[in-house]
């Protein structure tokens, strides 16, 4: 029953309560620990660098994943509500449902209204790339390729470790998302963020893949077509740089009937539909569509886990 409860505290945590500021959130301790350990990888050379991206991964994971487990373990055997409580909150964290809302609506809204800069100074919240000089069309196309991602690593991922490994999987899994965002680049110090990155890429491998299959049946239900965002995923998934992210980004282009685009980089699906801010919205709503059938899984995994 444990899963049970600490599932369904969490998702209400998460509606009632949203984000926590980052003066309470872990992830931000996560990233001013992996900052600090950085700050500190400045020596030349290829080989210290990638020893010491493995240090810092191993160190941020431990840091926050073996605390959790005692603390968690000791709650359980003393009071089995506080562990109850800890422990979705503790799982709250590793997702976000609302906050993803949230940022994508803002930048609907910026759109909609033809505030362009505050549009493209929100979207960096989304995304990695450099959005000075994107037109509203690729602002557009990028705010729903985040919002595919992030159903993938901000939700059906964490979700996926917390059913194998409890809620330290969960924030290990969390920590290692982390550390890919901020050190699993290419540039100055390729080498220290390779580990995170390669095993961010393994973790997610199956959740990626997952979560596509996922929004094609959530293209099927809303009647937004299931068999094109089935095709689009199988024919340009591989398209992207990333092994995975193309998976779910794909998925959706096709069910919107739309053509994602990162300028000299990729292009996924088809222009059929005009990019426009509500094209947001409607991303949105296939996504939401696609983590109901996620949650749906993962309580009937409890309760067949507590009936067997």
């Amino acid at each position: 029953m444990d899963i049970l409860w600490l599932l369904a505290l969490a998702l209400i945590f998460d509606f009632a309560l949203g984000e926590p500021p980052d003066t309470f959130h872990p992830v931000a301790w996560m990233g001013r620990f992996i900052s600090f350990l950085e700050r500190r990888g400045v020596s030349h050379g290829t080989s210290h660098h990638l020893a010491y991206g493995v240090m810092i991964t191993v160190a941020v994971v431990a840091l926050f994943a073996v605390p959790a487990y005692f603390l968690l373990a000791y709650l359980k055997g003393v009071n089995f509500v506080a562990y109850l409580i800890v422990g979705a909150l503790l799982l709250n964290l590793t997702f976000s449902f609302r906050g993803l809302r949230t940022t994508a609506l803002k930048i609907k809204s910026l759109l909609h209204d033809d505030k362009l800069d505050k549009a493209r100074f929100e979207l960096r919240a989304l995304v990695s790339r450099n959005t000075s000089a994107l037109p509203k069309p690729l602002l557009v196309s990028a705010a729903v390729e985040s919002v595919a991602e992030s159903t993938c690593d901000s939700f059906v991922a964490p979700l996926f470790y917390f059913l194998i490994f409890g809620v330290p999987g969960a924030i290990a899994y969390r920590a290692v998302s982390t550390l890919d965002s901020m050190i699993g680049y290419h540039g100055r110090y390729e080498y220290l963020g390779k580990f995170a990155s390669r095993l961010d890429d393994v973790l997610n491998y199956i959740p990626a893949r997952l979560t596509a299959m996922f929004l094609v049946l959530a293209a099927f239900f809303s009647r937004r077509g299931g068999r094109r965002a089935w095709q689009v995923a199988l024919s340009d998934h591989a398209k992207t740089e990333s092994p995975n992210a193309g998976w779910p980004m794909a998925a959706a282009a096709g069910a919107l009937n739309i053509q994602l685009e990162k300028v000299d980089r990729y292009r996924l699906g088809s222009a059929n539909a005009t990019l426009v801010p509500e094209t947001i919205d409607k991303s949105l709503s296939l996504t939401q569509i696609a983590m109901a059938i996620w949650i749906s899984i993962c309580f009937a995994i409890g309760v067949s886990r507590f009936v067997y």
